[in-house]
């Protein structure tokens, strides 16, 4: 199969779907790899060190697009991309579709096979290609959010763990998934004063037990969740439903009763964002103010730790592409139904239920579609 890597276009997203030595693995399997001039270039990889694996270089993205079996990204295609996608293609990136009206038509229209990092399911039930970036997002989320604190930044000027003799922040944490969980390591690293909400009480015993007193459990009701956010200096959105666009937790009103200079940071934002108040920023621009709250919702925000970002991602989706390639896109989601689950969109049809739930559109069964 040839497989090709175009450079990512999304602001200040330096991030790249292959490093040369995933290429050199897929050559090793008999596959050819074309890879967009400096594509690598922002994690410190030159076009010499992809021809060194035995990669061909490409001028341009057109090209990629025009000549790829396949094309491996990191983020969602933008608009002059979707442009260049064609019938048949097999399109492996994040897509993030359920808030992204546009962008679903288009790949729909381009008979493309859409898989989704985002959506591909491991045997015990998680997510093994959101899991890296969820790692990476939950840790830069506080050290995001303590900079949104400093009064520089219109924050409260806190120091989110304080001194001796003087409180910490409190940071309050929306869900107790992989992104929670990776933020309050780093907030109770820091010292701060950490509250975490989860519905789930397996995930409250488990966040128990790994921090013991240093992270305070609270079951997230609509009572609790408004008292503990109305309280925080710091609140981190990180809830996910796989697919699906995230849940409008935190309300406009909630948030206009939040202390002055308090922050947020939504991690969900990708699929939607859980405050009502959110909107997608990037990292030209990350924040901006509502009602005296200082909001960060960067909608990639391991792009900016593209080395750490990249490599963790490729270490994960590397076994799934040599997948695809050796055996073909049809055989592979039907020998994996963890693979099928990340089928998104299939020549024309929406074959992921949430995302077609959240904008309304017909669901056809995956298999239904491959015709298995």
């Amino acid at each position: 199969m040839l497989i090709g890597v175009p450079k990512e276009i999304k602001n200040h997203e330096y991030r790249v779907g292959m490093v040369p030595a995933s290429v050199r693995e897929l050559i090793a399997h008999g596959h050819d790899v074309i890879v967009e001039h400096n594509a690598g270039i922002g994690i410190g990889f030159t076009d010499d060190d992809y021809k060194a694996v035995g990669a061909t270089i490409k001028p341009t993205a057109a090209e990629v697009f025009a000549e790829a079996e396949m094309i491996v990204k990191v983020k969602e295609p933008l608009a002059d991309e979707r442009k260049m996608i064609r019938d048949g293609q097999i399109l492996f990136t994040y897509l993030h579709l359920a808030p992204d009206v546009p962008q679903t038509e288009d790949l729909i229209k381009s008979g493309a096979i859409c898989i989704a990092y985002e959506t591909v399911t491991s045997p015990t039930g998680g997510l093994p290609l959101l899991a890296p970036m969820s790692e990476v997002a939950g840790r830069m989320s506080i050290q995001a959010g303590a900079q949104c604190l400093e009064k520089s930044r219109s924050g409260r000027g806190m120091l989110l763990g304080g001194v001796p003799g003087v409180s910490p922040a409190k940071v309050v944490i929306i869900g107790g998934g992989v992104v929670g969980n990776n933020a309050a390591q780093i907030a109770v690293g820091m010292g701060a004063q950490v509250v975490l909400l989860d519905r789930n009480i397996d995930v409250l015993r488990r966040t128990n037990v790994q921090f013991c007193a240093a992270v305070e459990t609270v079951f997230s009701s609509k009572d609790a969740l408004e008292r503990h956010v109305l309280e925080a200096d710091l609140v981190i959105g990180g809830v996910l439903i796989p697919g699906a666009s995230a849940p409008k937790l935190v309300t406009k009103e909630m948030v206009r009763q939040m202390k002055p200079g308090a922050a947020v940071v939504d991690v969900a934002i990708d699929q939607g964002g859980c405050f009502e108040t959110s909107k997608a920023t990037t990292h030209a621009e990350p924040t901006y103010i509502v009602d005296d709250v200082v909001h960060y919702c960067v909608a990639n925000m391991p792009g900016a730790v593209p080395f750490t970002s990249t490599f963790a991602l490729n270490n994960a989706t590397l076994p799934y592409i040599i997948q695809l390639a050796n055996r073909g896109y049809k055989a592979a989601l039907e020998q994996d139904p963890h693979l099928m689950n990340g089928l998104n969109i299939y020549r024309g049809k929406v074959t992921h239920r949430s995302v077609a739930e959240s904008q309304n559109l017909t669901f056809v069964d995956p298999k239904t579609a491959l015709g298995l």
